[in-house]
C-alpha cells in the first residue's frame, strides 16, 4: 500500500540476503547419473567436415538434437552446434558445444541455454572431472553439474562424452537466484594481479581471446568490480584484510574450493596455472563469487613434473615471482591461513570417506565400461584402450598420467592431513541473512563453522543509533543460527552484527560494517506500474527508432512526484539498481521507460532488460520502502500486461498497448477494437462467435490466459466459455473485445 495525502501505511515484508547460501538444483533429467543418457546430433555432413577443417572457429551450425535417457525422448530443431575447448580443439576426440538459444530466442532445454560435451582425451578414466564436480557440489559449492553420456552424430557412435553444465547468466541464477550481475571467463593468464585502477586496464587480450572475458551485460561492458576486487587485494593492509576481502568477494566458500582444488590435485586453475574460473558479481550480495571451471587435469595428471600428491598446500603456486594474490594474500594472513586451514582438516579428516568415494566411483566405472570398449575415438590421442581405461583406478598410464585416480587421493590425503597446521581458527560467519516484517518483527539467521561446538552466537544490534544491544541467537544444527526480535517498531532502523565465540574461545565479528535492516513503514507516494511490455517486436519504438522493452509508470496521486527519489528495478532483491531520472510526474500523469540495457542511450533508458519468460518489477524509495510491485510469468510478443484501469489492483493482460496514455476503457470501440474485423454476434449467447475473414486467432481471458488457439478460422466454438470478458487477437496483431453472456 502507499501512503499519499490520505496518509496510508505501508505494509510489507523485506528480506534481505546480504550473504545468502547458494542453491544446489538437483541433477534432473539433463544430468541423472543412474543411466548413460544418449545424445543424437543431425547435421550436414559436409558442414560436419568444415567444423573439422576449421578447429578454432566458433561458428555455430543449425543441427537436430535429440536427448534420451530412457525415462525421457526429446527432439529440438533447431539447435546451434559447433567445437568447443582449447588444446582439445585439435585433439582425434574433440569436444561439441549445444546451443538450444542460437536460432530460438530464449530456447532453453531444462532451464539450461547450452550443453557441454567434453571429449576428456587427456584421461583414461573419463572420470577425473566427474569425481572433482561431485565433491565440491557434494560440499555445498555451487559448481556445475555434469553426467557421462553417449554422444551419435549422423547416426555414428563418437564415444562417451561427460556432460558439463555450462556457466552463464542462468547458472548463476540457478545457484545465486539473480542474473543481472557481471560473470567474467577467467582464462590464462588470469593471476588477479594490480594493473592500475583503472578498469579499462583489464581489458587484455591474449592471442585471439580476452584474459577476463565479460560474458553478460557486454553492452554496459564495464569492469569496475573486477578492478575493485583486484585493488582490495593489491592495497588493503593485512588487520583490514578479512573486512576489505569479505565486503567484495564470498572469501569463505572460496577456501573451501581451495582445500577441495589441491586435494584433487588441480593445478590447471587460477592458484598454480592462472586459469580456467569464472568471477560472478552476486547482485545479491554485492560479492564476487569464483566458480571453478574445466577440471580434467587433476588426480595425477601432470605435464611439470611435480608430484602434486605430496606438494605443500600452503606453497601450491608457482616460485619465484609468478605470485596469486588472492591465494598469497590468504596464506599470508593467519585468520584466513588458519581458517583456509580448518577447512583443509575438514575434507580430509571426516567429510570426505575414501572408502564411500571408492565405491561410488567403482559403481559408475562398471556402468560405462561398456560404452569405453566401443569408443572409437578412445584411442586416437594417447593410444588408450579398455584395459587402460580399467587400469587407470589404480594404476598409472605413464606420459602424462603419473597416478592412478585411488593410489593419488590416498597419498593427497594422508599429505595434507601432515602438512595442515593445527591452530584454533577463528570461527567463519557466512550466509547472513535477514527478514523484516511489519508488526515489529526481525529475523536473522546465519551459518557458522567452527573448529569445537558449542559455540556462542550473538546479534550485536542498535535502533535508530541507539547504544548496542545484544541477544543470544539459538541453533537449528548444522552450524545454522537464527533469532527472531519482536517490539522493534516498523518506523525504525535496525542495524547489526553477528559475533561467535567457538569452543576454542576466539571470537569473530561480521559483518565488519553493521547491515542495515531499513525501515518497513513510511510515507510513499500513490506511484504505480501501470503497465509494461517484455517483448516488444513491433508496437512501438523509443526515440531512436529501436523496439524494446517497456515499462509505464503512473502517478495515481492528486500531486507531483519527483522520479529522481525512486528507483526502479528488476530483481526485488536489489530495490535500488536504478535511480529514476530527477523528472516531476504530474498527478494523474504517465511516464515510459525503456528497459533495454542501454542507459548510454537517455535518461529513460534503464540499465536493465525485461525477462519475457517472466520475472519481477519494482518500485522503491531511496531508503528501501516498497512502492509497487508487479511479478509476471510468460508474455506473448507485442502484447502488453498492465492494470485493468489505472492504479487498479487487478493485472490482466491488454489486447490494445497503451504506452503512456490511460489503460481505462472509456468505450469498447475506442480500445479493444478494430474496424477491419468484424466478429458476431457480441455478447455471445449460443455456441459460436463468428468472425467476418478467415484469420489465425487467439482467445485470452481478461486476466491474460489463453483459452483458444487455431489457424484458418471463421468460427470459434465458445460454449465453454463461462459468462465474461474475452479478447480476440488475430495473427497480424489485431484485437477485438467480446462478451459471452447468458451461460
Amino acid at each position: 500500500m502507499k501512503k499519499g495525502p490520505a496518509c496510508i501505511l505501508l505494509l510489507l515484508t523485506v528480506v534481505i540476503n546480504s550473504r545468502s547460501q547458494p542453491a544446489m538444483p538437483d541433477n534432473g533429467q539433463l544430468f541423472t547419473d543412474t543411466v548413460v543418457p544418449v545424445v543424437y546430433i543431425t547435421i550436414n555432413p559436409d558442414t560436419l567436415a568444415w567444423l573439422y577443417a576449421n578447429p578454432y572457429s566458433d561458428r555455430e551450425f543449425r543441427a537436430l538434437f535429440v536427448f534420451d535417457n530412457g525415462t525421457v525422448r526429446d527432439t529440438i530443431d533447431p539447435v546451434g552446434f559447433r567445437l568447443r575447448g582449447n588444446t582439445s580443439r585439435l585433439s582425434d576426440k574433440k569436444s561439441f558445444k549445444v546451443s538450444f538459444n542460437t536460432f530460438t530466442e530464449g530456447g532453453k532445454y531444462y532451464g539450461v541455454e547450452k550443453m557441454n560435451l567434453n571429449g576428456e582425451h587427456n584421461d583414461p578414466s573419463v572420470m577425473r572431472s566427474k569425481i572433482m564436480w561431485d565433491i565440491l557440489r557434494k560440499w555445498d559449492i555451487p559448481a556445475p553439474r555434469a553426467n557421462h553420456v553417449r554422444v551419435y552424430i549422423n547416426g555414428n557412435y563418437y564415444g562417451l562424452y561427460i556432460n558439463v553444465e555450462h556457466i552463464d547468466e542462468e547458472f548463476a541464477h540457478s545457484r545465486f537466484g539473480n542474473k543481472e550481475g557481471n560473470l567474467y571467463k577467467c582464462l590464462y593468464p588470469a593471476d588477479l594481479n594490480y594493473r592500475s585502477d583503472d578498469p579499462e586496464s583489464y581489458r587484455i587480450w591474449n592471442g585471439s581471446r580476452w584474459v577476463y572475458e565479460l560474458t553478460t551485460n557486454e553492452e554496459e561492458n564495464n569492469f569496475s568490480d573486477l578492478a575493485g576486487f583486484i585493488g582490495v587485494l593489491h592495497s588493503t593492509d593485512n588487520t583490514a584484510l578479512l573486512c576489505e576481502l569479505d565486503r567484495v568477494f564470498n572469501v569463505q566458500d572460496y577456501m573451501k574450493i581451495m582445500a577441495v582444488q589441491i586435494l584433487c590435485g588441480d593445478w590447471d586453475g587460477y592458484i598454480y596455472n592462472k586459469n580456467n574460473f569464472y568471477l560472478y558479481h552476486n547482485t545479491l550480495t554485492g560479492r564476487l563469487e569464483y566458480i571453478p571451471y574445466d577440471v580434467d587435469n587433476t588426480f595425477g595428471i601432470d605435464w611439470f613434473g611435480i608430484d602434486w600428491a605430496t606438494r605443500n598446500m600452503y606453497d601450491w603456486q608457482p616460485g619465484g615471482d609468478q605470485l596469486r594474490p588472492l591465494y598469497d594474500r590468504i596464506i599470508n594472513n593467519q585468520v584466513l591461513r588458519d581458517q583456509f586451514s580448518f577447512y583443509a582438516a575438514q575434507l580430509v579428516g571426516g567429510f570426505l570417506d575414501l572408502d564411500s568415494l571408492v565405491h561410488a566411483v567403482d559403481v559408475r566405472k562398471e556402468m560405462i565400461s561398456p560404452f569405453i570398449a566401443d569408443d572409437p575415438y578412445y584411442p586416437g590421442d594417447y593410444g588408450f584402450d579398455h584395459k587402460d581405461f580399467l587400469n587407470s583406478f589404480t594404476s598409472a598410464f605413464g606420459a602424462h598420467v603419473k597416478w592412478g585416480i585411488y593410489p593419488f587421493l590416498q597419498v593427497r590425503m594422508a599429505s595434507m592431513a601432515s602438512q595442515v597446521e593445527k591452530a584454533d581458527s577463528d570461527p567463519v560467519i557466512k550466509y547472513i541473512v535477514h527478514e523484516r516484517k511489519t508488526g515489529e518483527i526481525l529475523r536473522v539467521s546465519c551459518t557458522v563453522d567452527a573448529v569445537s561446538f558449542p559455540a556462542v552466537v550473538k546479534l550485536i544490534y542498535t535502533v535508530n543509533g541507539d547504544d548496542a544491544r545484544e541477544a543470544e541467537m539459538s541453533t537449528s544444527g548444522e552450524g545454522r543460527y537464527n533469532i527472531t526480535l519482536q517490539g522493534i517498531p516498523d518506523e525504525d532502523e535496525v542495524t547489526f552484527q553477528v559475533m561467535v565465540t567457538g569452543g576454542a574461545g576466539k571470537t569473530t565479528l561480521l559483518p565488519c560494517t553493521p547491515v542495515i535492516a531499513a525501515p518497513v513503514a513510511g510515507v510513499t507516494p500513490l506511484i504505480f506500474i501501470n503497465e509494461f511490455m517484455a517483448d516488444n517486436e513491433e508496437t512501438v519504438s523509443d526515440e531512436h527508432g529501436y523496439f524494446s522493452d517497456w515499462i509505464e509508470i503512473y502517478n495515481g496521486g492528486n500531486e507531483a512526484v519527483d522520479l529522481g527519489n525512486l528507483c526502479l528495478t528488476d530483481n526485488l532483491n536489489d530495490p535500488l539498481k536504478w535511480r529514476m531520472p530527477s523528472i516531476l510526474l504530474s498527478a494523474g500523469g504517465f511516464i515510459v521507460f525503456w528497459a533495454d540495457g542501454e542507459p548510454g542511450l537517455g535518461d529513460k533508458h534503464a540499465p536493465f532488460k525485461l525477462d519475457k519468460e517472466g520475472e519481477e518489477i519494482g518500485i522503491f524509495t531511496l531508503n528501501r520502502l516498497m512502492v509497487d510491485t508487479v511479478s509476471f510469468s510468460l508474455q506473448q510478443e507485442d502484447i502488453s500486461t498492465g492494470r485493468e484501469s489505472d492504479g487498479a489492483d487487478k493485472i490482466v493482460l491488454l489486447a490494445t498497448a497503451t504506452p503512456g496514455r490511460s489503460n481505462n476503457i472509456t468505450s469498447y470501440g475506442d480500445t479493444y477494437a478494430d474496424r477491419s474485423l468484424n466478429i458476431y454476434p457480441n455478447p455471445v449467447i449460443g455456441e459460436t462467435l463468428w468472425m467476418s475473414e478467415t484469420t489465425d486467432c487467439r482467445v485470452y481471458s481478461i486476466t491474460g490466459v489463453m483459452l483458444f488457439s487455431g489457424t484458418n478460422v471463421t468460427g470459434i466454438d465458445v460454449s465453454g466459455f463461462p459468462s465474461g470478458i474475452y479478447i480476440l487477437v488475430t495473427g497480424d496483431g489485431r484485437a477485438v473485445r467480446f462478451v459471452r453472456a447468458g451461460r
